[in-house]
């Protein structure tokens, strides 16, 4: 292997955030053609996976800023297609639940989506993806390792 064919870890990492770029504008291009949102498509997701959830608990799931996520779930409320309860364990706590018509909605959104990243990544075979699920998995573990090391650290003056 001659010196420039060499796998670097910075050229690794231009692989990484240039695949991801593309993947990335692919999948939200792929929930655009649903007809949602990003995000009223993540918070209707989270829903039909994990079912009933407070706003917090699909923030933490799809990774949303607070104020975005209560106006994604008002926009889906006034769509009719989720409906806001009172918790049983909590009096503050709102809880959010798909409606029959969310219910639909979502699964046929997330299958459609489901369909199109199939697609994409057909370019690779079952033993490759994998390969790199696994590698991926052991790379962000061990950076979020590294993230958390770093975080503990006392900033120096």
């Amino acid at each position: 292997m001659k010196k420039s064919d060499r796998i670097t870890a910075p050229r690794l990492w231009l692989v990484i955030a240039k695949s991801y770029r593309v993947l990335s504008l692919l999948a939200e291009r792929s929930i655009a053609n649903t007809g949602l949102c990003l995000t009223d498509f993540a918070a209707l997701e989270a829903l039909l996976h994990k079912g009933p959830l407070t706003i917090s608990e699909i923030q933490d799931k799809v990774r949303l800023a607070s104020g975005s996520m209560t106006a994604a779930v008002d926009r889906l409320e006034k769509l009719g297609l989720v409906v806001r309860k009172s918790s049983p364990n909590d009096r503050r706590a709102r809880i959010v639940e798909l409606t029959a018509k969310g219910e639909r909605l979502a699964a046929s959104s997330f299958e459609r989506h489901a369909k199109d990243l199939e697609a994409l990544m057909s370019a690779l075979s079952e033993k490759e993806m994998e390969q790199l699920h696994g590698s991926l998995k052991k790379l962000g573990l061990f950076a979020a390792e590294k993230l958390e090391e770093q975080q503990a650290k006392p900033k120096r003056r």
